[in-house]
């Protein structure tokens, strides 16, 4: 099987071991699902099936960012507390997805249940030179790292302005550089703290993921997959984080999912373009919605197109017209239709494996019917 890896940039072979370990970052739960969500899981979805179709054992997580400076703000501007802000969104987000017939992630952690991990990795990070406290929080020392920027491949100065974008404070006077990053940050009068040995705080973002992943799947991480938004700084941090303290490779392979836009805009809040799920899944069932959204490439950012996901309704009513219940093993649909898995083995091209499919339904093919209906649960539709 050929993959695209980000840290490489290139379509490398992937060896696959009988376990494999999938590590996804997960949502932010504050304001969920909206199709740039739905498209990034939904790949992974496929990626889980087609594994597990192939004789793997795959271990699949995706974490839960549940405390977050926006979802704090979220919960005051509506009253209620971010534990139950968190619970209500990651319920919905969830639901949203089964919706889209996605298959529940093996474990799905919560960030604020790993504290003790994340404390014990920032400690060993100490003692190794690499960050440093100051006034009650933890900063990485970036300088320290001299592999730091390898997975994103940028300059200092474009690193500083995404960060910047993204949540970094480069002001701040406790930091040495304004790119060393929060490990740990000193707890505000208001908000939720935990004991550490550098006084009440809270966990920075980016050494969540990396307690949560080492936790439950190791050192080496098989796939490792985000938006590709989260390359820098997030997934950045996570590889000079986890490394350091393991000293052992982090993610053999690097997915980033294409942006999905509205408008020719990145999907957000304060655009106030935002497409959730919740809305579409009253209008269009779950086999029309996952076929508009991997009609795009899991590499490819595309733009929302209210046309297009009519054309997918279309595409869906013909396949599901032309499966039948079947009787054939893995091994026959493999044989009968070796052209669906070369697409798939060729760097996951879902929309290529679609168009056979739905060639196959046009066609006169004695066997069509079965064979849709096996490779069309690899693609996670329902028939």
């Amino acid at each position: 099987m050929n993959l695209f890896n980000s840290f490489t940039e290139k379509k490398e072979t992937v060896d696959l071991p009988q376990k494999i370990g999938i590590y996804v970052c997960g949502i932010t739960p504050y304001d969920t699902t909206h199709l740039g969500h739905a498209f990034t899981f939904l790949v992974y979805d496929i990626l889980v099936r087609y594994l597990r179709f192939l004789g793997c054992r795959v271990t699949y997580i995706q974490n839960v960012t549940d405390i977050d400076d926006d979802i704090l703000i979220k919960a005051k501007s509506l009253g209620t507390t971010w534990q139950a802000l968190t619970q209500t969104e990651t319920k919905k987000h969830f639901k949203n997805m089964a919706d889209l017939n996605a298959l529940a992630p093996d474990i799905i952690p919560y960030a604020t249940g790993h504290i003790k991990e994340m404390i014990s990795i920032i400690r060993v990070l100490i003692a190794k030179g690499l960050a440093y406290e100051k006034n009650g929080s933890v900063y990485f020392e970036i300088k320290k790292d001299q592999n730091f920027g390898k997975l994103s491949k940028l300059g200092a100065r474009a690193m500083l302005q995404i960060a910047n974008d993204r949540g970094n404070f480069p002001l701040d006077p406790n930091k040495r550089d304004p790119l060393d990053f929060v490990l740990w940050q000193k707890g505000k009068k208001g908000e939720p703290s935990w004991d550490s040995p550098w006084g009440k705080g809270r966990p920075g973002w980016h050494i969540e993921c990396s307690a949560m992943s080492l936790k439950y799947l190791g050192p080496t991480i098989t796939i490792h997959g985000g938006g590709e938004d989260l390359i820098f700084p997030h997934h950045e941090a996570e590889i000079a984080q986890s490394e350091n303290y393991t000293g052992k490779k982090f993610a053999k392979v690097w997915m980033h999912t294409g942006m999905v836009y509205s408008d020719q805009k990145k999907m957000s809040k304060s655009l106030g373009n935002m497409v959730f799920v919740c809305d579409l899944a009253k209008i269009y069932s779950a086999n029309t919605l996952r076929l508009y959204l991997l009609s795009h490439h899991w590499r490819q950012s595309w733009n929302y197109n209210e046309k297009k996901l009519e054309e997918s309704q279309k595409t869906a009513k013909i396949l599901e017209k032309s499966a039948t219940k079947s009787s054939m093993d893995d091994r026959e649909v493999q044989k009968n239709l070796p052209v669906f898995f070369t697409a798939l083995d060729d760097d996951l091209n879902i929309p290529a494996a679609i168009k056979i499919l739905v060639d196959l339904a046009k066609s006169n093919s004695k066997n069509k019917g079965q064979l849709i209906t096996n490779c069309g649960q690899i693609l996670g539709l329902v028939f």
